[in-house]
């Protein structure tokens, strides 16, 4: 369902508009929302969080403006996410942190560690945006093949060709052929 149609319906508060955001957007706001809560709070709470921002969005759809739909939701996402953590007095940690040495990991792992994670989400960024969301619809939120092609409407073999080239691309990418 195209995101004009997604707005009209939800306006007129038929859930096949929300589900039909839902559909496009979890992914993206479950990133948003992981990023802030990770080290603060189970994986409940973050996901109590998604659903208050479509809750948001089901309950606020004339604010929704065709085009800016993505932008809207990560912004909802980012301020519930860190006002679930003020509520529980909890703070973002601070990148000084890092630094502590347990489990035997020193500041240079740290970094190392840190730099690997820079390198990947870039070589992920670097694919094509359908490319892309299926590779993290597989890789990150566990989906199986079966699950993508259902939810992307394309065939499973399709979304194995994607993943493969996927795959084929970061590998150049990180291995420096495709800076």
């Amino acid at each position: 369902m195209k995101e004009e149609k997604a707005i009209k319906k939800i306006r007129e508060k038929d859930p096949e508009g929300l589900r039909a955001l839902m559909d496009r957007y979890i992914p993206y706001v479950s990133a948003v929302v992981w990023n802030i809560l990770r080290h603060a709070m189970a994986v409940e709470d973050a996901e109590e969080v998604v659903s208050d921002v479509f809750l948001a969005a089901w309950d606020q759809g004339e604010d929704l403006q065709v085009g800016k739909v993505k932008a809207w939701l990560g912004a909802v996402a980012r301020n519930k996410a860190k006002n679930k953590l003020r509520k529980l007095g909890k703070e973002l940690p601070l990148e000084e942190d890092l630094l502590e040495l347990s489990d035997g990991v020193t500041p240079q792992d740290r970094l190392e560690q840190q730099e690997e994670v820079t390198l990947v989400r870039q070589a992920v960024e670097a694919l094509p945006p359908k490319d892309r969301e299926v590779f993290l619809r597989h890789y990150y939120y566990a989906q199986s093949v079966e699950e993508i092609a259902k939810k992307m409407k394309m065939p499973a073999s399709t979304v194995k060709s994607r993943l493969r080239r996927g795959r084929m691309k970061l590998k150049d990418y990180l291995m420096g052929r495709d800076s």
